[in-house]
């Protein structure tokens, strides 16, 4: 574990620290759940693409970031079929989710999406 994170906007998430840094963080800001894995081709294309929104959108939203391969049963938890799944959660409740990896504009539309369902709250 790294003590600062690359950007405040972006970090990691694991078992231990989920309900603190998902389900309690949602309650101020909504939050992407990117759930991937190392080896997922997928996955390393959308990762770096949400980093960048992330940035751009400084702080609107933040992008937590899970390995499921080390944290399986927050994958179970949630009932992923599949690598990358992103969930939106906002105030402790997830949103929406999308599976794979999405173009620009896609992704755009779902975090404003997000982000207007989480100020009208």
């Amino acid at each position: 574990m790294h003590m600062h994170d690359p950007h405040p906007f972006s970090y990691d998430v694991e078992e231990a620290n989920f309900d603190e840094r998902v389900i309690a963080r949602s309650q101020e800001a909504p939050i992407l759940l990117d759930i991937g894995a190392e080896w997922c081709a997928p996955c390393k294309v959308l990762g770096p693409h949400l980093e960048r929104l992330a940035k751009e959108y400084g702080g609107k939203f933040l992008l937590a970031k899970v390995d499921a391969d080390e944290n399986m049963r927050i994958a179970g938890k949630h009932k992923v079929r599949g690598f990358p799944t992103v969930i939106a959660y906002s105030r402790g409740q997830e949103f929406e989710r999308f599976h794979s990896s999405q173009p620009d504009h896609f992704l755009r539309q779902f975090i404003d999406k997000l982000i207007a369902h989480h100020q009208a709250g």
